[in-house]
């Protein structure tokens, strides 16, 4: 068991000997990029379970975000409320800050560079 920063408890099972003897499915199952790709062009950003969607305009936002829920709810896919935000101009994804300005360093990352102890 793993503490989760939200406070509640995960699971975590090594299940390689198993997969490894389980019969492999005639199909693979879609992942998330897969799903979401192209459902509305460069303003959707997945990896692995973490979608961003980023729009200049709000209109362009609204189609895109309702184009992605339309996949995740004809896919089944729920998402977690305390992962969620909504019309925010700064946010963090795969650790770097998303602004309207582009990518930029993630000021906690830069500030352990800082520090650091040298050698």
């Amino acid at each position: 068991m793993v503490k989760k920063a939200n406070g509640k408890w995960r699971m975590c099972t090594d299940y390689i000997d198993l997969n490894k003897a389980y019969p492999k499915d005639p199909y693979s199952l879609p992942n998330i990029d897969q799903l979401v790709d192209g459902a509305s062009s460069t303003n959707v950003e997945v990896y692995v379970g973490d979608i961003v969607v980023k729009s200049r305009a709000i209109a362009n936002h609204y189609r895109a975000l309702e184009r992605v829920f339309q996949v995740l709810r004809k896919n089944r896919l729920k998402l977690n409320p305390e992962k969620c935000s909504f019309r925010v101009r700064v946010g963090k994804f795969l650790e770097f800050m998303l602004t309207e300005r582009g990518i930029e360093a993630n000021p906690e990352k830069c500030q352990a560079v800082i520090n650091m102890r040298s050698p």
